[in-house]
């Protein structure tokens, strides 16, 4: 076993309650691909609209068509995420477990499919931001979890191997996205995914809280001596 030197943390559903209107975001996003001239069955209420810009890829699409897409989904995607952002409150116990990890010298990550604006607010609100090392949002990468990119983008920041590092999230896409990398996966079931989701889709580890993170890698790295 390999001495974990990084935390990378998601954050909605993990440090800060996930607030997101994922229904009217959705049918937003539908309505506007469609008018696009995209059929409606291409696409599914149980998919992320970040799910559905991948399928209007592939669909056919020209490049500079595509772009003007994209931007223009991220656009409707950012405004409900600011006015989730404004309502959302952050788990007990978060401030003291980041601080602790940094007295443990650990770098601390933060992987997030959320965009800068909405990201940044959260950090600002909360006074969080002074923890992590690196913050990497969808803005910063080609694509966002579960593909690979996105987790590997935090790890050459943080300049540490997979082996060396846990990603701490509470949706199968951060579990599907660590595990393809190798990097430790422990699924929160404070958000998104249930704990047999989460087990199922590979986590390592199931935590309550990413408040569980300190003791476990303190577990974790006692077994390397």
């Amino acid at each position: 076993m390999t001495v974990i030197k990084a935390v990378i943390f998601d954050l909605d559903g993990t440090l800060v309650t996930f607030t997101l209107d994922v229904k009217a975001c959705r049918t937003k996003v539908i309505r506007y691909l469609m008018e696009q001239g995209f059929p409606s069955s291409l696409f599914s209420m149980k998919e992320t609209a970040f799910d559905m810009l991948v399928k209007t890829k592939k669909h056919g699409i020209e490049e500079q068509k595509f772009a003007e897409v994209k931007k223009m989904v991220y656009s409707i995607v950012e405004s409900f995420e600011l006015q989730a952002a404004r309502k959302t409150e952050m788990f007990p116990g978060i401030p003291e477990t980041l601080k602790a990890l940094r007295d443990m010298n650990l770098k601390i990550g933060l992987c997030t499919i959320s965009g800068e604006k909405a990201t940044k607010y959260v950090l600002d609100h909360f006074g969080l931001e002074e923890f992590f090392d690196v913050v990497v949002t969808r803005e910063d990468v080609s694509e966002v979890k579960p593909a690979s990119v996105h987790l590997k983008v935090v790890l050459d920041a943080l300049d540490v191997w997979a082996q060396e590092a846990v990603l701490v999230g509470d949706s199968v896409k951060d579990v599907v996205c660590a595990t393809s990398l190798n990097v430790v996966a422990v699924g929160v079931t404070t958000g998104l995914s249930s704990m047999d989701d989460l087990t199922l889709s590979g986590a390592h580890y199931i935590a309550s809280s990413a408040t569980d993170i300190q003791n476990l890698i303190q577990q974790l790295n006692k077994q390397t001596h």
